[in-house]
């Protein structure tokens, strides 16, 4: 179990490493939302991968439910926290709780 963890994470960074050229030509990292602590990536892409994943794609891409390739540039942390709790078109509301849907949403939030 460890050993998939472990591959699914760097697998992940690769990818997430491999989706951030372009736009911000500034060099810098984008800078954390005030007020808003940083986020537990591990945490966050198994918690993704285990009730996200299946409808939005292991890569983002979408399939049952839409894309999610750069929705931290059309949505912010609340609005992507309010889809995940209330629901939004087939998406049922309360996949992800509490703390579980801020971390998720935190960690989309800064995909852009």
């Amino acid at each position: 179990m460890k050993f998939k963890l472990a591959i699914t994470v760097l697998s992940m960074s690769f990818l997430l490493a491999a989706c951030g050229g372009g736009g911000d030509e500034s060099g810098q990292e984008p800078a954390q939302t005030a007020g808003e602590g940083s986020v537990d990536t591990a945490e966050a892409e198994e918690l993704y991968l285990q009730s996200c994943a299946s409808c939005h794609g292991q890569n983002f891409q979408g399939g049952a439910g839409p894309s999610l390739e750069n929705i931290g540039g059309k949505y912010d942390h609340d609005q992507i926290e309010s889809i995940i709790l209330n629901g939004r078109g087939n998406m049922p509301k309360g996949i992800l709780q509490g703390e579980d849907a801020t971390v998720v949403a935190q960690w989309l939030s800064e995909m852009k």
